[in-house]
């Protein structure tokens, strides 16, 4: 196994390699290339996909979004026309702990009208007219679809269904990381960064259970009780 550093170069090399045969291939559809993920946070390990994202003028131009592996490193190319990327950026929805991060940290690897820097802007603009009272009707959305996860994943095990009750209970640590994301404002690299740094990848039933009672009990002090008419 080459070293950490040479892992990393390798990958760097082939994102440079593979903007440049976009770019080319592409030059009149293409507005901007960039990295995302570790490739933006300049952290590679081994069996870190190179991710980019490929910004076209129009819908519809360009490359085919895809996952393949080429070399041996696993790429995820992320292809969107500028309108639909912008109006995502400046779109909140229940995803977007886990979407921000796409947004905020961009690598240019061709980007000569430094659009990839309007887009993280973008999001920022959007993030700073955003109330708390939209962050917490965010965050009750995301408590319901744990809330339901989590009886889901009891029912499979009442049911002895031990490897369905694990994939759920997987599920909703994910969907409770997320709403604390919501609650606190705060985005994640990744699903499993989610669960990390929230504390919940270890939880069982009944600790995931108290952990989303404690939400819930946060979000009716702000004004949005997971208990109340939908109407």
């Amino acid at each position: 196994m080459p070293p950490p550093s040479a892992t990393a170069a390798a990958r760097d090399h082939l994102a440079a390699d593979l903007a440049r045969r976009i770019r080319r291939r592409w030059r009149a559809e293409v507005a901007a290339i960039g990295g995302t993920g570790a490739l933006a946070h300049d952290d590679d390990r081994d069996g870190t996909a190179v991710s980019l994202v490929v910004v076209t003028y129009r819908p519809g131009g360009g490359p085919r979004s895809t996952r393949r592996r080429l070399g041996g490193q696993l790429v995820d190319l992320t292809v969107a026309a500028q309108q639909d990327l912008l109006a995502r950026a400046r779109t909140l929805t229940t995803d977007w702990p886990l979407q921000a991060d796409r947004y905020l940290h961009v690598r240019p690897l061709d980007d000569d009208g430094n659009w990839l820097a309007g887009l993280r802007d973008a999001h920022l603009a959007r993030l700073a007219e955003a109330t708390p009272r939209e962050f917490s009707a965010l965050a009750r959305e995301a408590w319901c679809a744990a809330w339901e996860l989590l009886t889901d994943a009891v029912h499979a095990g009442q049911w002895h269904d031990e490897d369905g009750a694990l994939l759920l209970l997987a599920e909703a640590r994910i969907a409770t990381a997320i709403t604390e994301g919501l609650l606190a404002r705060t985005y994640f690299r990744g699903r499993a960064d989610a669960a990390r740094r929230t504390g919940v990848a270890g939880l069982d039933l009944v600790e995931l259970r108290d952990r989303l009672e404690q939400q819930a009990t946060e979000l009716s002090r702000r004004g949005c009780p997971t208990d109340a008419d939908p109407l």
